[in-house]
């Protein structure tokens, strides 16, 4: 299968042929596809699917290439046209390209190892390994990603040979390698001058899209694990 969002996260529409059904969950599975199945703490793409001139609302999209769809199931073989519901995904692109910026300063600038994460559109939640957080850290953290995100650095991605990609230093910022055993290749997210780690999910092109970002809370999760609240202007 070929999954197009991870070379272009900007392509909304593409056409495709149904290669399985998935009765259980009213899912079909295509050859190519545009939607994010989900992971790494961003939600999966919504949108539909068009056969002529009838839209089948794709309400989920699952790991395994399973677009849930409402309505009858389609049969295998039938050709499709796909359209992501772009407001939605480029939220999510924005909100994703945001939380490489935080985590590329607190990494630089403190060490901190992210230790989880979650996002939706325009608003997201990371935590790191601090010892302490205090509220003047805070500000400073947040004034940092903004300067950060004022340069309008190119967001870079490459799909490298799992050998080639595991001699980089630090590519995995997580405090838990989540990338599958055996896996072959590996997708890259470099942000040009601050932050490179590997990552399967959209971004934007240049941190200029991303906006000003507001740290809106902050809380202790047990331990040294700091929680970090952020949100982007629409």
């Amino acid at each position: 299968m070929e999954l197009l969002y991870q070379t272009d996260s900007y392509l909304q529409e593409f056409t495709a042929t149904i290669t399985a059904t998935d009765e259980e969950q009213n899912g079909v599975l295509l050859d190519r596809t545009v939607f994010y199945p989900g992971g790494g703490g961003q939600p999966c793409d919504t949108g539909r699917l068009t056969v002529g001139e009838d839209s089948y609302p794709v309400t989920k999209v699952k790991r395994g290439n399973v677009h849930v769809i409402d309505g009858d199931l389609l049969a295998v073989g039938t050709e499709v046209k796909g359209i992501v519901d772009w407001d939605r995904r480029y939220k999510l692109m924005r909100i994703h390209t945001a939380m490489h910026i935080l985590c590329g300063v607190v990494w630089r600038d403190y060490g901190a190892s992210v230790t989880g994460g979650n996002m939706e559109p325009l608003k997201g939640r990371m935590d790191f390994e601090f010892e302490r957080l205090q509220k003047e850290l805070v500000g400073e953290i947040e004034a940092t990603v903004n300067a950060e995100m004022a340069k309008g650095c190119d967001v870079r991605v490459k799909i490298l040979p799992r050998e080639e990609a595991f001699q980089i230093p630090d590519l995995i910022r997580t405090k838990i390698n989540l990338l599958p055993e055996g896996i072959q290749e590996v997708r890259t997210v470099e942000i040009v001058g601050l932050d490179l780690q590997a990552d399967g999910g959209t971004h934007v092109r240049n941190t200029a899209e991303v906006g000003p970002i507001r740290i809106t809370n902050y809380k202790s999760k047990g331990g040294i694990n700091k929680r970090l609240y952020v949100e982007l202007e629409e």
